[in-house]
């Protein structure tokens, strides 16, 4: 795990801020926050919106800036900005500005602010998403300075990150099942098929999106998609998604 992933996991209770509780920031575009990152994950949507604004295909964004893997716990395929250089320097970082700024990815429109869902009961875990509560975490930045105060809220809005942000959870929860029927099917099958089965869910998940015509009802199409086509091949890997 990326050594800040493990930070903020280790100390999750005490970076927890509320949706209406202030904090201080300015960024001054330095940089600073671009360089040493291994931990910009992209969402189906981020890929998406960084492809129409270079005006490139999905598949071309994903070949010159990405790198993908399979979550060690999660074994979901996850998408990530691919480091470049001794610093680790995102590779949309062109003398110290970010290229595509209007359409950055989420979390570096949010920094630095993140946000999760979790079970409102950690014993019962989480298995629907739209039963889980929001959480907001404020790590400190390392850059910028605190001549700024906003509430989270202000923060996200400022950004036109949604509060209720439909996406979000839908991605989450695509996120969960997929988890869920992975790891249930990666127990009878062998890993040439896991390899397929992922290589599936990668394509049909992150990169078969038009940038001419809308987003959601892309995404929710291929994610239907999918998971016919898993329960087809599978008939007894999983229960049925939420979604």
């Amino acid at each position: 795990m990326d050594e800040r992933l493990k930070e903020i996991v280790d100390n999750l209770e005490s970076m927890t801020i509320g949706l209406d509780e202030t904090f201080k920031f300015h960024y001054d575009m330095c940089g600073k926050c671009c360089i040493h990152r291994e931990d910009i994950l992209l969402s189906p949507k981020d890929i998406y919106n960084m492809a129409k604004e270079l005006n490139l295909s999905a598949e071309d964004l994903f070949k010159q800036y990405c790198e993908v893997y399979i979550g060690p716990d999660s074994k979901v395929p996850i998408v990530r900005l691919k480091p470049r250089g001794s610093v680790k320097r995102c590779p949309l970082l062109k003398n110290r500005k970010c290229i595509v700024h209007k359409a950055k990815p989420t979390v570096c429109a949010m920094f630095p602010i993140g946000r999760c869902i979790v079970a409102a009961n950690p014993k019962e875990g989480l298995k629907d998403i739209r039963q889980g509560q929001f959480q907001y975490i404020f790590s400190n930045p390392g850059c910028g300075d605190d001549s700024e105060t906003y509430t989270v809220r202000e923060y996200l809005e400022s950004f036109g990150i949604p509060i209720e942000d439909n996406f979000f959870q839908k991605w989450q929860q695509t996120i969960l099942d997929m988890g869920n029927f992975f790891r249930k099917i990666e127990k009878a099958v062998g890993h040439e098929t896991m390899e397929l089965v992922w290589r599936a869910a990668f394509i049909g998940l992150y990169l078969h999106y038009e940038t001419k015509e809308d987003f959601m009802p892309q995404f929710e199409d291929n994610v239907k998609n999918f998971f016919d086509m898993l329960h087809l091949v599978f008939p007894d890997g999983g229960d049925k998604p939420i979604i």
